[in-house]
């Protein structure tokens, strides 16, 4: 299988089973499209028939063309066999052994976000906050059942983490005292709306938090439609000061500055840009996820609007990098030399095995958006998963259990998608979420064409 596409003047062929990228000229473009399907002799027939004006297409040049595809074909680098399906069944993640943790140490926020997935917080029930002891079990949990792992995750989440943060440093402080003993080196993330960011906040998760990410919808009119505290006040005056004195004193250390975009600014470019000007340079912005009834909703009306912003995203994103001033964009990330690994382009992110969430009670559930379902809860950090069913039926979710997913080009890029997208679309795991999947495919087309870019730059200037 392969895909075509045209994107920033490249003419691009990817060849999904091999991963192999191809750029071409028109003419090969139109004769790798018809090379499966169509005798040699019609396909010189028909270039000759459409190029015959251009000097430089002769039949000789076009029977090349065919032989240099032939050659692709036989190294397995275009029209390449699906070689992983077999595999989908072997991979199955080790029973029991977990890599990360998502902490909801805070049930409960200081903003009413109206398009907040948790509820502003509560997961659709109590408010609560995470004692020392329940997180202090949740990490004893993960050492415990993470194998011969060396690197452990944990996620402090929420609602809003900060407004249990004597808790989180008394875990981060416990972590570490057992490292050296249990043989384990834990990595932190801290996500927070900002609100109760400062100095000691900063300094304690510059020196302990691997990562950051930072909650803010961009310009301050989007920005404060949602995010409004309980007496109805926007919040971007009150963070932008603070995330921009944490994302300097950061350094080389990882964070993101992440935001959500809705029906309201499908120019959600603006606000990247925006984010950008600031000063901000490592940036995610996410579609909303919600009801079809929601006024924050995406409708199809919206697709061609939003895949016109992500093409302008990366060009110009190449642009600002060619003027000295890059950024990264987290959907953009793609290394197609050397990653990732074919068991994380079939299995996907590990919810449910090796990444779970725990609620400030200490239930189990297989990731953050399941919270609050009690069809998800998986046991709890004392007794661990009980419900091993659910956690066989997460490791058997993969991209091959996807039947939708067979016939997409993408699907060795997203691992078939999130669980918890198809589960809201379709009442199952192994679904699919077919608006996401839209989005993800032109992220892809665009992260495709910006690495071309890179590298037609770089073999320009030497």
């Amino acid at each position: 299988m392969v895909h075509q596409f045209q994107l920033n003047g490249y003419n691009i062929v990817v060849d999904v089973h091999s991963a192999s990228v191809h750029v071409v000229d028109d003419v090969a473009y139109d004769m790798i499209a018809l090379y499966e399907t169509t005798p040699p002799e019609e396909i010189v027939a028909r270039m000759l028939q459409k190029y015959g004006d251009r000097a430089d297409v002769t039949e000789a040049e076009l029977r090349e063309c065919l032989e240099d595809i032939a050659a692709l074909k036989a190294a397995g680098k275009l029209f390449s066999e699906d070689i992983y399906s077999g595999l989908a069944p072997l991979i199955q993640r080790s029973e029991g052994e977990i890599k990360a943790l998502c902490l909801h140490v805070a049930h409960t926020c200081n903003l009413n976000c109206a398009y907040c997935f948790a509820s502003q917080g509560k997961y659709h029930g109590d408010r609560a906050l995470m004692s020392f002891e329940v997180g202090k079990q949740a990490l004893d949990f993960l050492v415990a059942h993470s194998g011969k792992r060396t690197n452990l995750e944990v996620d402090f989440f929420g609602g809003e983490p900060l407004m249990n943060w004597d808790v989180v440093k008394r875990l981060v402080a416990y972590a570490r005292s057992i490292e050296g003993e249990k043989h384990k080196k834990f990595r932190f993330t801290l996500t927070t709306n900002g609100v109760l960011v400062d100095d000691e906040v900063i300094e304690f998760a510059n020196r302990e938090m691997h990562n950051v990410v930072m909650s803010i919808d961009g310009r301050p009119e989007v920005h404060n439609r949602f995010r409004v505290d309980y007496a109805g006040q926007g919040s971007y005056e009150k963070i932008v000061p603070k995330f921009l004195r944490f994302a300097k004193a950061r350094g080389e250390r990882d964070y993101y500055v992440r935001g959500t975009y809705t029906h309201y600014n499908t120019d959600f470019t603006e606000d990247i840009f925006h984010l950008a000007d600031l000063g901000f340079t490592q940036l995610s912005m996410e579609p909303v996820v919600c009801a079809p009834d929601d006024p924050c909703a995406l409708t199809e009306e919206d697709l061609p609007v939003l895949f016109g912003q992500y093409e302008r995203l990366a060009t110009e994103m190449l642009r600002r990098e060619e003027a000295g001033r890059p950024i990264t964009f987290y959907h953009y990330m793609l290394d197609l030399a050397h990653g990732p690994c074919i068991y994380k382009r079939i299995a996907g992110c590990g919810s449910g095995t090796e990444y779970l969430a725990v609620t400030p009670w200490g239930d189990l559930y297989p990731c953050h958006q399941f919270v609050g379902d009690e069809k998800y809860r998986m046991g709890n950090v004392w007794d661990g998963v009980t419900n091993t069913a659910l956690r066989d039926e997460f490791a058997a979710c993969n991209v091959y259990a996807r039947p939708e997913c067979a016939t997409c080009w993408g699907r060795l890029y997203c691992s078939g998608g999130c669980a918890a997208n198809a589960y809201h679309a379709t009442g199952k795991i192994t679904g699919t979420y077919d608006y996401g999947c839209k989005l993800f495919l032109k992220r892809m087309e665009c992260a495709i064409m910006m690495q071309v870019a890179r590298y037609s730059r770089a073999h320009k200037e030497q």
